[in-house]
């Protein structure tokens, strides 16, 4: 199980520092080094670390990071090296008009992407369009099908240059501009099939920042991400675009693409791509290239998870019906919002107070859960079901006290999925009101409190309870250091911005904006 992330933009030489560094460690006599080493390599006796060698910690290093030898990073370093995608790109003015336009035209997964850009790529092009005529990049993010078929004609192998500010083959220009929503589909279908009957690689994809999961064509396509539909839209056609691609051969499994789109309910997506095989095959030529990456089976066993505790019954059902397995419990290592905590999705279901998800997967066949104290008084006040609540205390006295001892973060992920009432419940059984947790995953990690949540979804009616139970409007989340009021005022929700300017304590001096 990997401890440590993936640095963005890795470096062969970083790491070879970080062998180094831990050889010497160990050669001290450092406990936490010997530690770092009993836990990735326990074939090292403890007795020989005095003559500790440089591929053992190479080895640790390597399973520290998530691969299992030393060889295996140096490949996934040399995937890097040939397809890595530096995002910092995006934010520094190109030079020239057509490199400039490419630049504003296409989606980055940056901060920097949002109709703004987009409005600039198009005025750009209104006030040059000579920039399309000799710049095959530009001329596909313009999706202008006269200017790219000249340009292959007069020199066919441009269809896998890289060029442009990103250094992107063409096709990746097309899929990826944003500047029009308008932009008529003949255009874009007629350039993309130029390009790939002239041998575009339909699984063209680069690497963000050196980080493993691939942003294909089919990300490009698909769109959506933690910025949200509004900044990071999917194509205008995407759902033509997408089916072209796939027909051309573009491997399904695209675990960006169903990471970016997860946030949303709709499921489209995820309709088209089981039409061509999701879930199914080994993976395509990437994880041909990174062997690292989930399996096409992973991969839906953790939508199913994200579905299933996001309260997602029709994503639950679209993905029973295509085979995903539903009864064996979470074991292998995943992300943070899927965690392998040996709980099945019927139980998962039941924590959460979802009845129609845990009764649904029942009838297909899953076992249900036996009783277990602190889950059934978790899933009674998700439910706001004060009977079983009380009835689980009675029988349970200990349940509340080891409910609180094992998710201390609970009434966070409550903030953002459950009731006001369900709040209130798990404050009065004494769990924190001013607790760190996620909203994002059912997992203990102190990121922010539940006022940050109920400020950022404008939630008035949550955000005066919270504050009536005695929530803290001064407390500054672990990874931005905002306090509530900030949310509330970055996602422009003014109702709660109205409501804690009175009860926030103004910043320092030195602070104020």
């Amino acid at each position: 199980m990997p401890t440590l992330g993936m640095p963005d933009r890795p470096h062969l030489d970083a790491f070879r520092r970080q062998a180094r560094t831990l050889q010497r460690n160990v050669r001290a006599g450092d406990p936490d080094a010997a530690a770092r080493v009993a836990r990735h390599h326990p074939g090292v006796p403890s007795d020989q670390t005095g003559g500790f060698q440089l591929s053992a910690a190479q080895w640790v290093v390597a399973r520290e990071h998530g691969f299992a030898s030393w060889p295996r990073l140096v490949r996934y370093l040399d995937t890097v090296a040939e397809h890595g995608w530096d995002t910092r790109l995006g934010a520094a003015p190109a030079a020239g008009p057509a490199e400039e336009f490419c630049r504003l035209a296409c989606l980055t997964y940056s901060r920097e992407d949002g109709p703004d850009r987009w409005a600039r790529a198009r005025r750009l092009l209104a006030e040059r369009p000579e920039l399309t005529t000799r710049h095959i990049w530009a001329a596909a993010a313009a999706a202008s099908p006269d200017d790219v078929g000249r340009l292959l004609a007069e020199r066919p192998r441009r269809v896998t240059e890289r060029g442009g500010p990103f250094r992107w083959r063409p096709l990746f220009y097309l899929v990826y501009s944003r500047f029009d929503p308008d932009v008529p589909a003949e255009r874009v279908l007629t350039v993309a099939r130029q390009l790939l009957d002239a041998g575009a690689d339909p699984d063209d994809g680069y690497l963000f920042d050196g980080l493993p999961s691939p942003f294909t064509l089919l990300t490009g396509v698909f769109g959506h991400g933690e910025l949200g539909s509004r900044r990071q839209p999917r194509h205008p056609h995407w759902q033509a675009l997408g089916r072209l691609l796939l027909e051309a051969g573009a491997d399904p499994n695209d675990a960006q693409t169903l990471y970016n789109r997860m946030f949303e309910p709709d499921d489209s997506h995820l309709e088209l791509l089981f039409d061509y095989g999701l879930g199914t095959g080994d993976g395509g030529p990437w994880r041909t290239r990174i062997t690292e990456l989930d399996t096409p089976a992973q991969l839906l066993r953790t939508q199913l998870r994200w579905a299933v505790e996001h309260r997602r019954p029709a994503r639950v059902r679209l993905l029973v019906e295509h085979g995903v397995d539903f009864h064996s419990p979470f074991e292998d290592d995943g992300p943070a919002w899927s965690p392998g905590d040996g709980r099945t999705p019927v139980e998962l279901a039941r924590l959460d107070g979802d009845p129609e998800i845990a009764d649904y997967l029942v009838t297909q066949g899953a076992t249900p859960p036996d009783p277990d104290p602190v889950r059934d008084l978790i899933a009674a006040a998700f439910r706001a079901d004060r009977s079983t609540l009380d009835r689980v205390r009675a029988d349970h006295p200990d349940a509340v006290t080891d409910a609180r001892r094992s998710r201390p973060g609970l009434i966070v992920w409550a903030a953002a999925h459950a009731s006001t009432e369900t709040v209130t419940l798990l404050a009065e059984l004494g769990f924190d009101v001013n607790a760190y947790g996620r909203g994002d995953a059912p997992v203990e990690q102190p990121w922010e409190t539940a006022l940050h949540h109920s400020a950022m979804a404008g939630d008035v009616e949550l955000t005066r309870r919270l504050l009536d139970l005695g929530a803290d409007p001064d407390l500054r989340d672990r990874r931005f250091d905002a306090t509530p009021l900030d949310w509330a005022r970055h996602f422009h929700q003014l109702p709660t911005t109205d409501l804690l300017e009175p009860v926030t304590a103004p910043p320092p001096s030195g602070e104020r904006g």
